[in-house]
């Protein structure tokens, strides 16, 4: 939703903000961010998150006590703020946009190909290898198995796909007899 990433984004640029410079701090609080947002969608949590009677401190202080041994003091003043403004649902979207900045900081890209058959590890690391020099960047690899693409790939990188699949070639040569 266009108007939850518009609201989400301050939040995520500051926090980027107090962790910018360390890798590890980026990684660390980027995992923070993560069992935040996986808390806030658990359905018990979000059940007493939304209840009107308990404060926004309250709030506050049951989720920074439910995840103590998880967060540092800069994730839990985050949860702090984020209360005051009723905001703890924006969790998720914020962890997502952060990611989205670690990625660019740390000029990493995680990219998801879906493959016809099971992709061998030879085969993992010359693709990885090529997507690495096609987009400048380190890439973290993650492959599924689809067998409805009956032969090839399709790239998930971001905001494009590279459809290489015999599935998508046919839609193609369906769509181009169709128009003929």
């Amino acid at each position: 939703m266009a108007e939850e990433a518009t609201i989400a984004r301050p939040y995520a640029a500051a926090a980027f903000g107090l962790v910018r410079g360390s890798p590890e701090r980026i990684d660390a609080f980027a995992r923070m961010l993560s069992v935040l947002a996986a808390a806030v969608t658990n359905g018990e949590v979000q059940k007493l998150l939304s209840r009107p009677a308990i404060t926004a401190e309250h709030k506050a202080q049951m989720l920074n006590d439910l995840l103590r041994e998880q967060l540092d003091d800069r994730a839990r003043n985050l949860v702090q703020v984020l209360a005051q403004n009723k905001r703890l649902d924006l969790l998720p979207s914020i962890s997502e946009q952060f990611e989205q900045l670690r990625a660019e900081a740390l000029q990493t890209l995680d990219v998801e190909v879906l493959s016809a058959f099971e992709l061998d590890d030879d085969q993992q690391a010359k693709l990885r290898d090529a997507l690495a020099r096609k987009f400048a960047r380190a890439v973290t690899l993650t492959t599924k198995h689809d067998a409805s693409l009956i032969g090839g790939v399709i790239v998930r990188a971001g905001d494009v796909v590279i459809d290489g699949s015999v599935q998508g070639s046919l839609q193609k040569l369906k769509e181009s007899l169709a128009r003929a």
